[in-house]
C-alpha cells in the first residue's frame, strides 16, 4: 500500500463524517460501538442548517419518517437519533 491509496482511504471516510455521535453498548456482549448521526456542517451562523420547529424541519422529519428498516424499534439507529435531535413527531418538528 503506498501514500496515495492511503491519502484515497482518508479522503472516503472525511467525505462521510457527521456532525453528532454516540458511544453505544451493546448489552449482550459489552461491545462499544460509535454511531454516527446528523448533517455534516453548520449553517453560515454557526448553527444547526435543520432547526426544530422550521419548515426545513418539518420536510426533514416528513423525509426521514418514509426511510425503509427497523430504525423505529432500534433506538441507537443514526435515523432515530436525528429525529429525537430534532424533535421530530410524525411529519412535524416541534420547538
Amino acid at each position: 500500500m503506498d501514500w496515495k491509496d492511503i491519502l484515497k482511504e482518508k479522503e472516503d471516510v472525511l467525505k462521510f463524517k457527521r456532525r453528532f455521535k454516540k458511544v453505544v453498548t451493546n448489552k449482550k456482549t459489552g461491545r462499544k460501538k460509535t454511531v454516527r448521526y446528523g448533517q455534516a456542517g453548520k449553517a453560515k451562523d454557526g448553527k444547526d442548517r435543520i432547526r426544530p420547529g422550521t419548515s426545513k424541519g418539518d420536510a426533514y422529519c416528513a423525509r426521514s419518517n418514509k426511510i425503509k428498516g427497523n430504525w423505529r424499534s432500534d433506538p441507537n439507529s443514526p435515523n432515530n437519533l436525528s429525529r429525537k435531535k430534532w424533535k421530530c413527531h410524525g411529519n412535524k418538528s416541534r420547538r
